[in-house]
């Protein structure tokens, strides 16, 4: 049946009205791009133009660096600092008399214009002063110092590991050690910083300007992404192994449980003192040492909500107020351990307080009274074990029945791995919510080693001389 010219005529009026809408929003999209184009160019790494809010010379540097170095251009665009027009220089650009000056970019040679490869903390307080202020009171930030202070750690790396030679002896700690606890960073002729010293992640860093810390660490350069800090991730790559293995930890927990079945699922980039139960199902590292819940504030003081020291020989209660490893080296120069009982100003109750306020945001006050209640019974029962076996080592080192090459030593040897790996395992097993590592990887290992270091005791103790 034809259509009536009625229906005809609707017709050709309705293709009509979608053609010109079409031709309307493919109009808009064109210009849209064309806006979008003309405001930020073609953003290939490679060929990204900047137009807002920068001065020639921080143009200048983007655009060079787009070229030389263009993954570090590629994760600055998706920052933040990129969002806002914080530009290479405002953050490696460094007065003439700074420490770590230098004109070793083509770009800035012969000019008024100083950099370094370096962005020490004392940069990144300009815009988060209560950030740095809240990370110089944590034991992350003695992490370099502490190692430099320590004779007994220098000489494992160095003498020992490093076997002393002119060559080799520098290595262990470069690769390893430094790699999570920072170096103190030495510059040379030119200003560059030492390959014995630097290039690092380490959380501890203590710069030739005197700031002491790597906010880099977690917040990775140069996306620097809050996200990404959320995630354990951020944590593992140091929070692992025979000694902290916290990763492995928390992934035996209910909580790692939960994050590994659907973790990539939850909201992670919700503001500071924003991000809450809702965001995710189950906390991660960040939520219970760090993240605002309820009333409580963001912290980077990620030893405030702690009750015990658990990496210690002995667990001792956290009430020795802030760290001052930081501020004793602004004040004086000098390289001190700092305070391993740093916490909470306030002690080790409000510390524990603080913690019990992430946990009831999830659990009942029950449930959460009776973890930590068997959970500080367990770190008590390893000072049982602990304090029994340094009874023992410091009377053979009384009555000279160590000997003189501790690692060589079966009576150190077992006594180091009590408290220093699996003595580690059981108390912080208990205190994440880990089985295996409380028990299996923990308790029961301990039971084993007392057992062996009473043998080795009575023996010499009986004989009057160190067995061969």
């Amino acid at each position: 049946m034809n259509p009536t010219p009625k229906k005809e005529g609707l017709m050709r009026f309705k293709s009509l009205m979608i053609a010109t809408l079409l031709a309307s929003a493919f109009s808009i999209s064109a210009n849209a791009s064309a806006k979008a184009t003309e405001h930020v160019g073609d953003i290939s790494p490679k060929n990204l133009k900047v137009t807002r809010g920068m001065t020639a010379e921080a143009k200048r540097c983007v655009e060079c660096h787009a070229e030389k170095t263009p993954g570090h251009v590629n994760d600055w665009k998706q920052s933040r600092h990129g969002h806002v027009g914080v530009s290479c220089i405002d953050c490696h650009g460094v007065k003439k008399d700074n420490p770590m000056a230098a004109q070793n970019c083509p770009g800035v040679k012969g000019t008024k214009t100083y950099v370094s490869v370096l962005v020490s903390p004392k940069t990144c307080e300009k815009c988060h002063p209560n950030e740095v202020e809240e990370f110089q009171h944590s034991g992350h930030a003695r992490g370099a110092l502490q190692v430099r202070s320590k004779a007994g750690m220098q000489a494992l790396m160095k003498k020992i590991e490093g076997r002393d030679h002119p060559k080799f002896k520098n290595s262990p700690e470069a690769t390893g050690c430094m790699q999570c606890h920072g170096s103190i960073i030495e510059l040379d002729a030119n200003k560059q910083p030492t390959a014995e010293t630097w290039p690092n992640y380490g959380i501890g860093n203590v710069y030739p300007d005197g700031g002491v810390g790597n906010c880099k660490s977690c917040h990775s350069g140069h996306k620097f992404s809050i996200e990404e800090a959320r995630k354990p991730a951020a944590c593992a790559s140091c929070h692992l192994g025979p000694d902290h293995p916290d990763i492995e930890i928390y992934n035996n927990s209910m909580h790692g449980h939960i994050y590994n079945t659907e973790g990539n699922t939850w909201k992670y980039d919700s503001a500071p003192d924003a991000w809450e139960p809702g965001d995710y199902r189950a906390p991660t590292c960040a939520t219970c040492h760090m993240s605002g819940i309820g009333d409580l504030r963001t912290t980077h003081n990620v030893s405030r909500r702690l009750k015990w020291n658990i990496w210690a020989p002995i667990s001792k209660l956290r009430d020795g107020g802030y760290d001052t490893a930081v501020s004793t080296y602004e004040k004086t120069g000098k390289i001190t351990k700092g305070n391993p009982l740093a916490g909470h100003p306030d002690g080790h109750k409000a510390g524990r307080a603080e913690m019990e306020k992430v946990c009831k945001s999830c659990h009942t006050t029950l449930h959460t009274k009776n973890f930590f209640k068997m959970a500080d019974q367990h770190v008590e029962l390893y000072n049982v074990y602990a304090k029994e076996a340094k009874g023992m080592i410091d009377e053979l080192t009384k009555k000279g029945l160590m000997m003189k090459d501790k690692w060589s030593d079966p009576a150190f040897k077992v006594w180091y791995h009590l408290w220093h790996h699996q003595g580690r395992r059981m108390r912080q097993g208990a205190l994440m919510g880990a089985p295996d590592y409380a028990h299996w990887h923990g308790v029961f290992e301990l039971q084993q080693d007392i057992r062996e270091l009473r043998a080795i005791y009575n023996q010499r103790i009986k004989s009057g001389k160190i067995e061969h």
